[in-house]
């Protein structure tokens, strides 16, 4: 699993326990998937077409710094499969998984269009072989 991004559990992103609100952490993870499979299917049009079960495992609190990971699962012909787990950055205590987002791939139409993707790429490896 790969933690891309750190947020910062701030006050405006609190429930009435004083807690991370889970609509402000499925918003976040959503974000991370939609910027992870831009990057890796090479295309802005993009969307969610399917999250499975969410696990929340324990809470965030204000000031926690939590990090969002994302693991590719599977490469469809039109989609990416991914899975999520957040976890606070400093404890590395687990507060949500997610075991499968699905988000496909669309043309310029807004339809879904193949991606031609088998395998994970990384951005430095695209830019020292150029097509």
């Amino acid at each position: 699993m790969n933690y891309h991004t750190r947020k910062w559990v701030k006050p405006e992103d609190l429930n009435p326990n004083h807690s991370l609100f889970g609509g402000r952490l499925l918003q976040w993870i959503d974000e991370e998937a939609a910027l992870y499979t831009i990057i890796q299917l090479e295309n802005t049009r993009i969307v969610t077409k399917f999250i499975s079960e969410i696990n929340f495992v324990s809470s965030a609190k204000q000031g926690d710094i939590i990090e969002i990971g994302i693991e590719v699962l599977k490469f469809g012909a039109t989609s990416i499969t991914l899975k999520c787990d957040v976890r606070n950055k400093m404890t590395r205590q687990t507060i949500i998984t997610v075991d499968k987002i699905v988000m496909v791939n669309l043309d310029e139409n807004g339809n879904p269009a193949p991606h031609g993707k088998t395998r994970v790429e990384f951005v430095k490896d695209r830019l020292n072989n150029p097509i």
